[in-house]
Formats: C-alpha cells, sequence, structure tokens
C-alpha cells in the first residue's frame, strides 16, 4: 500500500484502525476475561485510540480541504465503529483512487 496521497494515506489508517479493533475485540478482550490480563486491552485499546483519532482527523481533513461531503464522512466514521467495517470500506476507497488517477485528491464526489 501507498502512503504518498490523501486517499492513499485513508485507506492505510482505517486499515490498520480495523484491524486494532478487530484484534481490540477478539484478542485483547478474551485475554482480558478469559485470562485475567488486563495489560491486554490497555496496551491495544491505547493504540486502537491513537489510530481512531488519526482516521478521524484524516477523514476531517478530507471534507474540509477535499470538498467531501457529511454522508462520505459518516460513511467512514459508522464503518470505524463496526467490526471488520473498514475492510469492506477499503474498496470503495480504492475504487475513487483509481477512478482519479491522482490518487483521489481531485476528485469532489462522493465514491
Amino acid at each position: 500500500m501507498r502512503f504518498d496521497t490523501p486517499t492513499a494515506r485513508l485507506r492505510v489508517v482505517a486499515f490498520v484502525e480495523g484491524l486494532s479493533f478487530v484484534v481490540l475485540l477478539f484478542v485483547a478482550m478474551p485475554l482480558k476475561y478469559a485470562a485475567d490480563m488486563p495489560m491486554a486491552v490497555r496496551v491495544v485499546g491505547m493504540l486502537h485510540g491513537a489510530l481512531f483519532i488519526w482516521l478521524g482527523l484524516l477523514v476531517l481533513a478530507g471534507m474540509r480541504k477535499r470538498g467531501r461531503s457529511l454522508g462520505w464522512g459518516a460513511r467512514i466514521a459508522i464503518a470505524s465503529v463496526i467490526p471488520f467495517g473498514t475492510f469492506f470500506l477499503d474498496r470503495r476507497l480504492r475504487e475513487e483512487e483509481q477512478a482519479c488517477g491522482t490518487g483521489g485528491e481531485a476528485m469532489t464526489q462522493d465514491p
């Protein structure tokens, strides 16, 4: 994956944030309650929280600087709170990136 365009950065951060959410729910939480290891949730939760904030900032920047709609931002926000949601979102972001040919920088309509 690239990291050189706004859409590429959004895709990478969304993917990693989604992965951290899945690890938090299906690895760290069971470790906390089944194996009495609360440190797993503390570490993964902190990482996930930082990634969630970073994703939110990228979405806000896309809405403000690139003219994205509130609906575009809402779809990403909703996908980020559903387990595996950002993985399904990636397909739309990839299509947006390919449709523009410049990494999604010049496209101003919803994907």
